[in-house]
This record gives structure tokens, C-alpha cells and sequence, in this order.
């Protein structure tokens, strides 16, 4: 007489977390400061490296609007603050490996709103400017905006790759992969 195949209980989405894991061991190993990495490019060398540099200043700029939004985001829903916070620090370090500086800090909703006022003449086609931002009520629907301006830019940012050389392909290439799976994760846990 045959067993039974066993009862396999599914306890969750295994080999999405595998996907979302190697997604940050991407971004871990690639999301670093240092330019030219192959010694081959020169700063300021032909049109590539200037093409390099808008391309770093239109992501730093881009990563700032995003933290921004978390910033909104954790002023309105205070409660999200455990689940948000490592995500915030990855695109603080985001914004700082592309050149940037943090354009704010999180303090208080008309603050953060001051500060995105002041920020939006000069916001790129990438991130909607944060003035736009009216952070929902709702916890659920304030995460599911978040996770969509994280899909949206790692989508702009997997477009634009195919202009960059070398290490700036692969920093943003990187960093577009830590924003899908930051998109991942905040739609998941709202499930």
C-alpha cells in the first residue's frame, strides 16, 4: 500500500524572499561611493562622463525626493516606523552613494512639507515632487503609494541604463533592483 504524499503546508512566498535577498546582497555589494571602478573612466572625460555625472545628479536628486516621501510618510503614520525605517536608511544610503546630500530630515509633517516645497523647482523627471505627495489616512494605502513611487522609480531607472557606462550602469542597475525589492516588500506585508 502507497503513502500518502505528505500535507505540504505553504508558509509563504520562498522564492520571492530568495529574489528580495539577492536583491539587497546586490545592492550591498554594489551601492559604493568610489568612482571609476575599473580605473578605465576618468572624471570628466568625454561625453560619457558627462553623461555619467547628470545621470548621478538625476538619481541623487531622484533618491532624495523618495526618502522625502518616507519622511511624509513616517510623519503621518508614526506606527510604520519599525517597518519603514531599515527601507529609509537604504535609500539614505542611496542618495549619499550617488553623490547627494540628505535634503531633509524627519521632523514633523509641515517641516518635511517645507522642505519638499522648497525642493520641488528642482525635481526631476523621476519621482513625482513630494508638494504632490498627500500621504493617505490610511496605513495600508500610504504604503501602497510608497511602494508604487518605488516601482516606478526603479522602473525609470532600468530605462536609463542604457546610456551609462560601466560603473554607473552598475551602481544604478543596483540600486534599481534594491527599489523593486523595497516595492515588494512593502506591498507583501500589507498582504
Amino acid at each position: 500500500m502507497p503513502f500518502p504524499p505528505p500535507v505540504r503546508t505553504l508558509s509563504g512566498p520562498r522564492r520571492r524572499t530568495l529574489l528580495a535577498s539577492a536583491a539587497g546582497a546586490a545592492l550591498m555589494a554594489g551601492c559604493s561611493s568610489g568612482e571609476g571602478g575599473s580605473g578605465k573612466e576618468k572624471p570628466g572625460a568625454g561625453p560619457s562622463a558627462s553623461a555619467s555625472a547628470r545621470a548621478r545628479a538625476r538619481a541623487a536628486s531622484d533618491s532624495a525626493g523618495l526618502l522625502e516621501r518616507y519622511d511624509a510618510v513616517l510623519a503621518v503614520h508614526p506606527a510604520l516606523t519599525a517597518r519603514l525605517a531599515p527601507l529609509r536608511a537604504e535609500v539614505a544610503r542611496h542618495v549619499t552613494a550617488f553623490g547627494g546630500a540628505e535634503r531633509g530630515t524627519r521632523t514633523s509633517p509641515s517641516a518635511s512639507a517645507s522642505a519638499s516645497a522648497s525642493a520641488s523647482a528642482s525635481a526631476s523627471p523621476g519621482v513625482p515632487p513630494a508638494p504632490a505627495v498627500v500621504v493617505p489616512a490610511d496605513a495600508k494605502a500610504a504604503l501602497a503609494d510608497l511602494a508604487g513611487a518605488e516601482r516606478t522609480l526603479s522602473d525609470l531607472r532600468v530605462a536609463a541604463l542604457v546610456d551609462l557606462p560601466g560603473e554607473p550602469a552598475r551602481l544604478l542597475a543596483s540600486v534599481a533592483a534594491s527599489g523593486a525589492a523595497h516595492a515588494y516588500l512593502l506591498t507583501e506585508g500589507a498582504r
